[in-house]
């Protein structure tokens, strides 16, 4: 793993199972992670995933190993993509840093990165990223990445948007922030759930120039 880090942040919006479904792509691609979790991130994954969080002892192999249970019952080809890696320790490419741990290397732009996702991203944290108002490790990496001018990808999943939202994805986007609603697409033969979650996490993964196949792209046969 010569490359440089990814970070990944996982905070209190619905669709966690983005977030999962992306650390378990770069984990068995064997890409580097260093990995922050809000609480309200953790929360949302126990009431979305069934997944009980300790964010003080937190263990990688919770996320690597999860499999939603409609994935199980697909039994088609997406689903089978969807099966937790199973090549080599994946669990050691994942580095966790409490998000209360301003010490670790994230919080400091003097720490070489390959970008950062946001994902999912709630409200709050749009809010407190783009007006620069950290509060906690996830919003600080956020903002070495937007001062340093790295790539960081903010991964909104709410709907309707409020004008305040709106202007604050604006202005992350006039920052160098690309703004990746989970919005998945129906171009590219759905034909299950995990259809609709790789495209997203594609889409992420392609944002930070990563080679996937987790999607039929548009002109493909």
């Amino acid at each position: 793993m010569s490359e440089q880090p990814i970070v990944v942040a996982i905070t209190g919006a619905s669709g966690a199972v983005y977030a999962v479904r992306l650390l378990q792509v770069l984990a068995a691609a064997q890409r580097s992670v260093h990995l922050t979790i809000s609480p309200s991130g953790a929360t949302v994954i126990q009431q979305e995933l069934g997944l009980e969080l300790d964010l003080r002892r937190f263990r990688p192999e919770t996320l690597l190993d999860y499999r939603p249970e409609w994935a199980k019952a697909e039994g088609d080809a997406s689903a089978n993509r969807s099966a937790p890696p199973t090549t080599a320790p994946a669990e050691h490419a994942i580095h966790y840093h409490h998000y209360q741990d301003y010490m670790t290397p994230i919080a400091s732009g003097s720490f070489l990165t390959a970008g950062m996702v946001v994902c999912p991203c709630s409200g709050s944290t749009l809010s407190a990223i783009a007006r620069s108002a950290s509060a906690n490790l996830v919003q600080r990496a956020a903002e070495v990445h937007l001062k340093e001018h790295r790539k960081l990808v903010i991964v909104p999943r709410e709907t309707p948007l409020s004008v305040f939202q709106l202007e604050n994805m604006h202005r992350l986007a006039g920052a160098g922030a690309v703004v990746l609603p989970a919005m998945p697409g129906w171009y590219h033969g759905v034909s299950s759930l995990s259809d609709l979650v790789d495209f997203v996490v594609g889409r992420i993964l392609d944002q930070l120039g990563l080679p996937n196949r987790l999607i039929d792209r548009w002109g493909e046969t």
